[in-house]
């Protein structure tokens, strides 16, 4: 799907500054002090147009969330959605790739990652590109705490198969998997994106919780 280009989303981020965090690693090992508190951290990579990370800062307010998304249009829907709800003290945005994440938290800053129906890159030859690949796997082994959790959810078989064999050969322990969430007990409290409420009809959730073992494993 092509994405449509907003030419104000630069100048609406910079005037949401109280919410848009720019120069994310100038926060490098503070980002407690960003938010005023030593709570949890959880990040979204690939936020979308912001519905899950909005509600669960809404729902979690001793929980601190950051939003991340590459693309400025992309943003500008979250931030649209936010000016509609009353201030959340717990939540940030940023633009930046999910490659460049060693640079803005240090090792164990983060408690959570949550990849939500990310790109799956059907092409072999992008392989790499992919969220759950061992590009990507590395950085999140170093930003999460030891006991941090990584957490996808997806629509594509695909990238659900893939993700499952790139997640044991990196050595990450499974917590949960599930083949159909919205049709299995135990996930009454799911929240939901834009795009799984409008594409969940057509086929099954899956969903794996997973964890880096210790050094000890």
């Amino acid at each position: 799907m092509r994405l449509r280009n907003n030419p104000k989303a630069n100048e609406i981020l910079e005037n949401h500054k109280d919410i848009v965090v720019f120069n994310p690693n100038e926060n490098r090992g503070k980002w407690h002090d960003v938010f005023g508190n030593d709570h949890p951290i959880y990040i979204e990579i690939g936020m979308g147009k912001g519905d899950f990370i909005i509600e669960n800062a809404k729902t979690y307010p001793d929980i601190n969330f950051i939003g991340i998304e590459k693309f400025p249009s992309v943003m500008v829907g979250a931030l649209k959605k936010i000016d509609e709800e009353e201030p959340l003290a717990n939540l940030r945005l940023m633009k930046v790739d999910a490659i460049e994440l060693n640079d803005i938290f240090l090792e164990n800053e983060v408690s959570r990652i949550y990849l939500n129906f990310s790109d799956p890159w059907p092409k072999k030859k992008h392989a790499k590109r992919r969220l759950t690949s061992e590009t990507f796997l590395p950085i999140y082994q170093n930003i999460l705490k030891r006991d941090g959790e990584l957490i996808l959810k997806t629509d594509n078989r695909t990238l659900f198969e893939y993700s499952l064999i790139s997640f044991q050969q990196f050595g990450l322990q499974f917590e949960d998997v599930c083949l159909d969430l919205h049709h299995s007990d135990g996930y009454e409290d799911n929240i939901q994106t834009e795009y799984e409420r409008k594409f969940s009809p057509f086929g099954p959730i899956y969903r794996i919780v997973t964890k880096f073992k210790g050094d000890e494993s």
